[in-house]
Parts: structure tokens; C-alpha cells; sequence
């Protein structure tokens, strides 16, 4: 017997380890005994100590069995062979098939990689986040945390952070709020799944803007829900086209305030007619408010929960993108009704957690650094669109064709036909440049072509160097179909 080579494990557990590999792959048959343990310990050079050790661990799991009086063996540790039951033949190991709910939330994920710096879609200028005070806050709130944060939570959130968020949503987004209606999630994503899992049956309808966000689309699948695309117009979400035949919601999920992926400002009338019609048919409203900070030609517009007294909207808000993705820290604003529901539920399902993060984003709140942070990234983002747009210029002038970009962190072009989109993505891909297909963000055909363009996350340079072999690529590719 040799133990495995020398490595960072102890004796015992390299013994333990060799021990189990050699009855596992039946160089030790079960039945058969064991050297006793001063044998054992001669012949491969080690104390008694060290080989009772392992021999009492494998003991405990199953591999060997102590016979009083005749000594140590190994044991029928296979799995047991149910009365009556066929013999399964041995074959290659597979993993077992994915649900087809699975299978479906994978579809629409994207795969996961590398993170390239230009255009991707949602992801802030981390490079500006202001570390150094975040982590004097951070380290200030642990050093003053009380004994019962380190228990479990179900208040809904640090009380101060609530507080903070509330005047913060009433003055800059005209939301109707109290501190207590507020619940402190784990991102966005987790309110979107306790909204559908609380609030809708499997079966039961969640109309979605089409095209729409992909990572609602996948809480929604998660929750078996009936996803029913509603086509966007340049008024948004427009539920005026729907046939009457189409499926009573449950959920409505929107992006109002700017659009998510097409850029455009749900209309007042639109916004009216929305509500009226939630209210018709029972449905909850899901606001989704995830960049309504960075508008570059206005203030930012008011949110659609506060256009009028007890609107069925649930507010969804995440720090995400005015903070930084790793944050993990989103919020819901919730009718009263549905307070004390979701904190339960919250609580049960996924555990409150993170108050030392949260109290240290109420005082950078209270204390005017998110206000600062979220000015100079205002700020940066419009001159970072304004970089993109100029990298683009030649092809523009070609006749690509960009959205508007009044407010947020990505530009949409517009391509003629998904075979370019696709040749596009393809050749950016090779050149170590990330694309996001237009295409992706549908849920039925024909998906209209076109890229959605993040420049938020990228540096003058990677937006320069990225954006021209775009434009050149886009000329290339547009001259040869033309031609």
C-alpha cells in the first residue's frame, strides 16, 4: 500500500483518502479485512494514531465495519437492492434531464463568461464608485452593530435605510410611500420572484413587455407562469393591441420610465389606461424602475405607483446600477395590504441579511453621497453615450440608425434583417468584443434585429476602440448585402 502523492492534507486525511479511493474502485473487495492497525501503520510508515484516525472516519461513513473480536472489514457499502427490482446495468454516468421549466429558464440566460468591457448592457462605471468611503462606512457600521443583527431578521430591512429610501423615493420619483411599506430585498430579481410567487398560481397570465427584460422573463418561467408578450410602440407598452381572446393577468410587469431594452417613456395616457385596465381585471402591477436616475435632457420622470391614491403597483427599485451589481441590495414598495405577506414570506423563503450593508447605505444616503455618486455618474454617462455616438458616427452617416438616448446606460441600433445581426455577433465575438442581440429580448417571431449597446461600465478608450470596429464592421457587412 502507497499513500496518494504528498500534498497540502494531513497524514489521516491522506490515509483516509487512499483508504476510500481503494474500496471505492474495489481494490478493496467488501468482506475483506483489514492489516490491523499496528500492521497498517508498519508497513506504511505512520503512528497508530494516524491510521485509527482514518479507519474511525471511514467507520462512521459506511466504507468499514468494526467485527468485535475478529477484527476491521470492508462493508457491502453499494446501494441496496430493493425486493424485486431489476438489476440496474452499469453504464456510462449522465446527469439527469433538466425539468423542462429548466430547460426553459436556460434558453433565455445567457451564457456565462468572461465579462467584456464594451457594451455591455446594465453594468455602472464600478471604476467610479467611491470605494474608499464606502468601506470607512462599512467598517464604521460593523464596529457598531448590535448583538441581534447576527441573528435572523424579519423586519423587512434596517429601519434607517427604509426611512432613507422613502424620502429619497417621495422627492426624486414621486412615489406615494411610508417607511414601513418598504421591504429590503436581496436585488431585484428576488422581488420579482416573491411577486410571483406570492401573488400568481402556476398557470395563471403575467403580460410582459415585448421586448422585455430578460431576467423577469426568467422569474416569471421559474413560477410557471403564462408569459403573454405585449408589443412596445414609442408610447411603450401597448395593451390597446391585445385581442380580447388573450389571457386575464394576473401580473402586469413594466419598465415605464424608460423602457428596458427599447429606451422609450411610457405615455401619460398610456399610464392611465394601464392602471384602469389592472384595476378592471384584478392584476397587480410590476414597476420596474431600474435606471430612472441618469436622464440627461430632464429631471427624472415620476413613477407610475404615485400617479394616483391606491394604484395596484408594486414599485421595484435595486441599487445595481447607481451602486454597483455586487451591492445584492434591491427593494419593493408595497400596498398595505400586501406589507405583512411579503416581510413573512421574505423572511421564511430567503432570509433578511446584509444589515451591516444596510445601514451603511442609509447613512450614505442621509449624508448626501448617493445624491453626489448619483450626479457624476449622470454626468459620465452623458458623455459616454456622447463617445459611443461619435465612434458610430461614420456608420451612422451610412444609415445606421440609433434610439434616441435621452436617459440610461445603452443605446439600441437598428439592423435590417436578423442575418446581419447574427454575422455581426459572430465576428464580434472573435474579435473579443461582446454584442447583445436585439433579437434575444423577444419572447415570440419575429424579433425585430438590432443591438443593444451598453457604454455605462466602459472607458473612453474601450468605447473608442470597440465602437469604430463596430462602425467598420456595420459598413463592411451593410456595402457587401447592399451591393
Amino acid at each position: 500500500m502507497r499513500l496518494a502523492t504528498p500534498s497540502s492534507l494531513t497524514l489521516t486525511q491522506r490515509l483516509y483518502q487512499s483508504l476510500r479511493d481503494w474500496v471505492q474502485q474495489g481494490q478493496l473487495k467488501p468482506g475483506s479485512a483489514l492489516p490491523s492497525s499496528r500492521q497498517l501503520a508498519r508497513e506504511l510508515g505512520l503512528g497508530r494514531n494516524t491510521v485509527l484516525g482514518a479507519v474511525d472516519r471511514l467507520t462512521a461513513e459506511g466504507f468499514l465495519e468494526s467485527r468485535p473480536g475478529a477484527g476491521v472489514f470492508v462493508a457491502e457499502w453499494g446501494a441496496e437492492v430493493v425486493a424485486g427490482a431489476s438489476p440496474v446495468p452499469k453504464r456510462a454516468a449522465v446527469s439527469p434531464p433538466l425539468s423542462a421549466r429548466g430547460q426553459r429558464i436556460l434558453d433565455v440566460s445567457s451564457l456565462l463568461g468572461d465579462r467584456h468591457s464594451a457594451f455591455v448592457p446594465g453594468v455602472p462605471a464600478l471604476d467610479r464608485f467611491p470605494r474608499e468611503r464606502w468601506q470607512r462606512l462599512l467598517r464604521r457600521h460593523q464596529q457598531q452593530a448590535p448583538l441581534e443583527w447576527h441573528d435572523y431578521q424579519h423586519r423587512g430591512g434596517v429601519p434607517a435605510l427604509r426611512e432613507a429610501l422613502c424620502d429619497y423615493l417621495r422627492l426624486s420619483r414621486s412615489v406615494r410611500c411610508r417607511p414601513d411599506q418598504i421591504l429590503v430585498t436581496q436585488g431585484a430579481q428576488q422581488g420579482f420572484e416573491l411577486i410571483a410567487r406570492l401573488l400568481a398560481d402556476t398557470g395563471e397570465a403575467v403580460w410582459m413587455e415585448e421586448p422585455g427584460y430578460g431576467g423577469a422573463h426568467a422569474c416569471f418561467l421559474s413560477a410557471g407562469l403564462d408569459i403573454v408578450p405585449v408589443p412596445v410602440d414609442d408610447e411603450g407598452m401597448a395593451i390597446a393591441t391585445l385581442p380580447s381572446s388573450v389571457a386575464t393577468p394576473r401580473l402586469i410587469y413594466v419598465t415605464p420610465s424608460h423602457q428596458y431594452p427599447s429606451g422609450v417613456t411610457m405615455s401619460l395616457k398610456r399610464r392611465t389606461a394601464l392602471i384602469e385596465a389592472a384595476q378592471r381585471r384584478g392584476a397587480w402591477i410590476i414597476e420596474d424602475d431600474y435606471d430612472s436616475e441618469f436622464r440627461y435632457a430632464s429631471a427624472p420622470i415620476a413613477s407610475l405607483q404615485g400617479l394616483v391614491d391606491d394604484a395596484p403597483v408594486i414599485y421595484v427599485g435595486t441599487f445595481s446600477k447607481v451602486m454597483y451589481p455586487g451591492l445584492r441590495l434591491g427593494y419593493l414598495v408595497l400596498p398595505d395590504p400586501l406589507v405583512e405577506p411579503f416581510k413573512r414570506a421574505n423572511a421564511r423563503l430567503h432570509r433578511e441579511g446584509q444589515y451591516v450593508a444596510q445601514a451603511a447605505l442609509a447613512t450614505f444616503i442621509t449624508e448626501g453621497h448617493f445624491a453626489r455618486h448619483v450626479s457624476r455618474m449622470r454626468e459620465l454617462y452623458r458623455l459616454r453615450q456622447a463617445a459611443l455616438r461619435h465612434a458610430l458616427a461614420p456608420a451612422v452617416a451610412n444609415g445606421l440608425v440609433l434610439s434616441a438616448g435621452t436617459a440610461g446606460m445603452h443605446l439600441v441600433a437598428e439592423l435590417e434583417s436578423p442575418a446581419l445581426e447574427a454575422e455581426l455577433v459572430s465576428r464580434a465575438e472573435q474579435a473579443g468584443v461582446l454584442l447583445s442581440p436585439l433579437s434575444r429580448y423577444f419572447l415570440r417571431a419575429p424579433a425585430r434585429p438590432g443591438l443593444v449597446l451598453g457604454y455605462a461600465g466602459a472607458t473612453d478608450i474601450e468605447i473608442a476602440e470597440a465602437g469604430r470596429w463596430l462602425s467598420d464592421t456595420w459598413c463592411t457587412l451593410s456595402h457587401r448585402d447592399g451591393a
